[in-house]
């Protein structure tokens, strides 16, 4: 089993041998990066093990390669753009990006529709996204999401059915975090998962609120029609 000391003092792992090379081979692991040895219960340079040496070889190939998925396009100052972040220190964002994946989506596509498994939540780069639901045969808008929010965290923390259709309004850039990399974050590095958690904490808390201001907005409507003779 291995473990390395990430640039955003958390430590990752424990992983097996495989594991550890993806890592090696998405740059996330360098030569000089410290590594924990389980079995030798020690820290020592990557490219002292003797069975990653040959993954510190020049090549100028895999091992020079960015986070997965989002390889090349994203950097750590991009994700600023998202609000759930703006609390999160840019070693820690560096680190997130590794799990996960750029998706870019056409104007009117559909993400996803009510009842759907849900298994990933998104991080809006560009463009504009609305969840609707069908009520008596017409569409009704509920959220509208612009660049720099998040949505499907409900749904990614209750592993539930998604509520609602969510469509785009635009051509858009999301950032997709899929259920099996949000578990990776929390079983690889905890101190990671920490502040992520908490910042989706306050997203789900404040939409909460927003919601019971409308609901009772619509109650106080509702009465004040009650009141009215025509």
């Amino acid at each position: 089993m291995y473990r390395y000391w990430g640039p955003d003092a958390i430590a990752y792992g424990p992983v097996e041998l495989p594991e550890f090379v993806t890592w090696i081979k998405q740059g996330r692991v360098k030569a000089d990066t410290w590594v924990h040895l389980d079995a030798d219960r020690r820290w020592v340079r990557a490219s002292e093990v003797t069975e990653l040496k040959m993954f510190f070889k020049p090549k100028g190939g895999a091992a020079e390669q960015g986070p997965s998925g989002a390889a090349g396009q994203i950097k750590a100052e991009n994700l600023r753009r998202i609000k759930l972040f703006s609390e999160m220190d840019h070693q820690q964002l560096e680190s997130l990006l590794h799990y996960m994946e750029l998706v870019k989506v056409p104007k009117f596509t559909v993400l996803f529709r009510k009842g759907e498994p849900a298994d990933s939540m998104f991080f809006i780069l560009e463009g504009e996204i609305r969840a609707r639901k069908m009520i008596e045969g017409k569409e009704t808008t509920l959220f509208t999401w612009q660049a720099g929010e998040a949505f499907g965290e409900t749904a990614l923390l209750s592993q539930g059915p998604r509520a609602a259709d969510v469509v785009a309004n635009e051509n858009a850039a999301l950032l997709k975090l899929p259920e099996k990399a949000f578990t990776r974050i929390t079983t690889e590095a905890p101190a990671l998962a920490t502040p992520f958690l908490l910042s989706i904490s306050k997203s789900i808390t404040t939409r909460a609120l927003d919601l019971g201001k409308r609901y009772e907005e619509s109650i106080r409507m509702g009465t004040a029609t009650e009141g009215m003779h025509f």
